[in-house]
């Protein structure tokens, strides 16, 4: 896909914070590793020590990945807490506008950089799977979402652009002779992901970065499209992440075992709430991640059993080293700058994955 540039700056590849738990099975009823702030502490350092640029820290309001009352660590008090335990990794902050006054949350941003030394950036998430943001008494519209979403993020850039009090009328958020101080560094960026129309037109119009969930490369190469789309009707130019879980092993066989271990004490009781979230569910990114395929086999090495138990992106590159690496570098191709990784559990999978695969996935690159 051409993206219209002359140069492309190395990729950067981030990590996950697992708020809901973690270990070596997922979708059991309780978390084999809890998500303690120790245990996420482990996981940070982990990401941090082998030089991953960012870490990105989700935003749930039930657990997602074991029963959904299970222990959840709340995403902003979790990451200033990691702030002040890491050194150079950044920190990618999954917020939901409109559970927080807007200018008290641009205070709480400024406040948070400072804390941090400029290491964070703010995800937007407008949308959300249907009766979760009811769960904390959020009733607005898909559509009204979005359009809350961009006031926003208009609202907290004029707010941390102005050394004077300033007025913002929007139809879902006033503003009177607000201030903010302290201000966050010109390094935050805006990330906002989706698939639907509204979400890549937010994008367009008042993001840094797109994030896309993995898809084969043929459907996300025509996803791509229509990002690209979007971003020259305002004249911008698309900077694309991509999240996706990791299995990689050795040898194949190892990385295909690997993935029927991870879900073998899946609880039923966990599938039927996925199940009953999926079945009312209006996100279209979502709907991709749990289509059906026999073996749970999406394409080439893309597996999405992990959609079985868990919310949003289910789906997992599966192979060799030399095969995840490929992929990745396929994707790449396509015009993917940042890559979100995961894998369970969280702190052997980023070493894993540190010495296998980013080392021969970047060395690709140079010889490109």
């Amino acid at each position: 896909m051409d993206f219209e540039r002359t140069t492309r700056p190395e990729p950067k590849i981030d990590w996950f914070i697992p708020i809901d738990g973690d270990g070596n099975k997922i979708g059991t009823v309780q978390a084999e590793r809890l998500p303690t702030f120790q245990y996420l502490k482990t996981v940070a350092q982990t990401a941090d020590r082998n030089g991953f640029h960012s870490l990105l820290v989700p935003t749930r309001f039930s657990n997602g990945l074991f029963e959904e009352g299970q222990p959840l660590a709340e995403t902003w008090t979790t990451v200033t807490a990691l702030c002040t335990v890491t050194q150079n990794i950044r920190f990618l902050i999954a917020v939901r506008p409109g559970f927080i006054s807007t200018g008290l949350f641009a205070r709480m941003v400024g406040t948070l950089d400072e804390i941090s030394n400029g290491r964070i950036d703010l995800n937007i998430v407008p949308g959300g799977i249907s009766g979760d943001l009811e769960k904390l008494g959020e009733n607005s519209s898909h559509g009204s979402r979005y359009e809350r979403a961009a006031e926003f993020i208009e609202a907290c850039k004029l707010l941390w652009s102005s050394p004077k009090p300033v007025d913002f009328d929007g139809t879902f958020i006033n503003l009177r002779s607000a201030t903010c101080s302290p201000t966050p560094s010109k390094n935050l960026k805006f990330y906002i992901g989706g698939a639907s129309d509204k979400a890549i037109q937010l994008t367009a119009k008042h993001g840094d970065n797109y994030l896309a969930w993995i898809l084969p490369t043929s459907r996300l190469g025509e996803l791509l499209k229509k990002v690209q789309k979007e971003h020259h009707l305002v004249n911008r130019t698309p900077s694309i992440g991509m999240r996706t879980h990791i299995i990689a092993r050795k040898s194949e066989t190892e990385a295909w075992k690997a993935a029927e271990t991870l879900l073998d004490s899946r609880s039923q009781t966990v599938v039927s709430q996925r199940n009953a979230i999926f079945s009312k569910n209006t996100m279209e990114g979502q709907k991709y991640q749990i289509e059906m395929h026999k073996n749970h086999i999406v394409d080439d090495n893309l597996w999405n059993g992990i959609s079985t138990v868990r919310v949003n992106c289910g789906t997992a590159i599966v192979g060799n080293y030399d095969q995840v690496t490929s992929k990745l570098y396929d994707y790449w191709k396509l015009g993917i700058d940042e890559f979100i990784l995961s894998g369970y559990p969280h702190v052997e999978e980023c070493n894993r994955i540190a010495e296998e695969i980013i080392p021969v996935f970047k060395n690709k690159l140079v010889q490109e």
